[in-house]
């Protein structure tokens, strides 16, 4: 049976409504999704409002002096994942009644405005963290302006604003449908472009981007192992590149699936494909499973600082006691890092700069 593109009907998260088929009765294409998909939203609001919210005290709180320049990328990213969160309740009542919509047209289109916005600024953050850790190992001698903290802000309202324009195609072509749906308006053709503009622009440019700057920075981590020629620098060199995986295979797992089947759905669209039962079936769990799993993504960072960042947990850590009523202990922790930086850097040079310059949230 052919599938007719007239009418449209909502899966997924945000930006995933597909074509329905000409059948009387038509099911969900993932049986009990109206109960295991709002759990798995409010799973992830409380995750990513608690994770987040964590990230903006720990960070927010650190004494100027041990202040970082990438930490404003990490505070905005942080910010930008907490927006969004609050967006995840709307979409989970929607989810238990059958994607029908009941908190009118004007929350319909915020929410999902706040949702793309968070999509831009999420990767584009996330890419020019990538940027910032490629100047500060490979152009480390040559990068100080560019790595200065009135072009690092500057960069994080250019990013802002950027999102805030790349996201009004959402504000102004999602709707309500008859049924009650919050669906995009996908017949117009403009609409249908700027779809596989923001696939060009949140996943292709900002993946050939990551791997450019990761792949130097490995190139170059791989040419200071071997030269430095000891144990301990091999193991920063070993646990760096952990780190390099880490976030690409991150950043591609949660946003491959999702951008491939977008891409899918809207040339199917544009070409005026007709599809059967069983591939409008596939398409219709694929894309719900892959916009679960992209926005996943924003309660993800929390846990990848915690477990990859050691200064960010040595920061927590202090936080944490000073919250128990233990002194001071920010102010001495700083000072225990700083007189240890100090002492490693005089005793290894160079080297232990350069082996400990990738951390995810590096000082300047």
């Amino acid at each position: 049976m052919e599938i007719s593109t007239d009418d449209y009907y909502y899966y997924g998260l945000n930006v995933t409504e597909i074509p329905a088929p000409d059948t009387a009765d038509e099911e969900q294409p993932l049986s009990m999704s109206h109960i295991y998909l709002p759990m798995l939203y409010f799973i992830m609001f409380f995750a990513g409002f608690t994770g987040n919210l964590f990230v903006l005290i720990i960070i927010g709180n650190r004494h100027k002096k041990s202040a970082r320049l990438v930490d404003t990328f990490v505070l905005n990213l942080a910010l930008a994942d907490l927006v969004f969160v609050f967006t995840l309740p709307l979409w989970a009542v929607s989810a238990m009644k059958d994607n029908h919509w009941p908190f009118g047209e004007l929350l319909c289109k915020i929410s999902s405005y706040v949702i793309a916005v968070n999509r831009f600024s999420n990767i584009f953050f996330l890419t020019c963290m990538s940027v910032d850790r490629y100047l500060a190992i490979v152009r480390r001698m040559d990068s100080h302006f560019l790595r200065s903290s009135k072009c690092i802000h500057l960069t994080c309202a250019v990013v802002w604003g950027s999102s805030l324009i790349l996201g009004t195609p959402s504000l102004v072509y999602r709707k309500l449908n008859e049924n009650g749906l919050c669906i995009d308006a996908l017949d117009s053709s403009f609409f249908q472009g700027m779809i596989l503009l923001t696939v060009f622009l949140t996943f292709v440019l900002p993946v050939l981007i990551i791997l450019l700057s990761y792949g130097s920075i490995v190139i170059k981590l791989r040419h200071h192992c071997v030269s430095a020629g000891n144990s301990r620098a091999k193991a920063r060199c070993r646990h760096s590149l952990k780190i390099v995986f880490t976030i690409i295979i991150v950043f591609l797992v949660s946003w491959l699936p999702y951008s491939v089947l977008r891409t899918i759905q809207i040339i199917c669209k544009i070409s005026n494909v007709k599809m059967n039962d069983d591939t409008h079936l596939y398409l219709a769990r694929g894309l719900i499973i892959s916009s679960c799993l992209a926005f996943l993504n924003s309660c993800m960072n929390p846990v990848i600082y915690l477990f990859l960042d050691k200064h960010f947990r040595r920061s927590t850590a202090a936080q944490c006691k000073s919250c128990m009523g233990k002194g001071d202990i920010q102010q001495s922790y700083m000072s225990s890092t700083s007189t240890a930086s100090n002492v490693l850097s005089e005793s290894m040079g160079n080297t232990a700069i350069r082996g400990r310059a990738f951390s995810l949230t590096q000082k300047k």
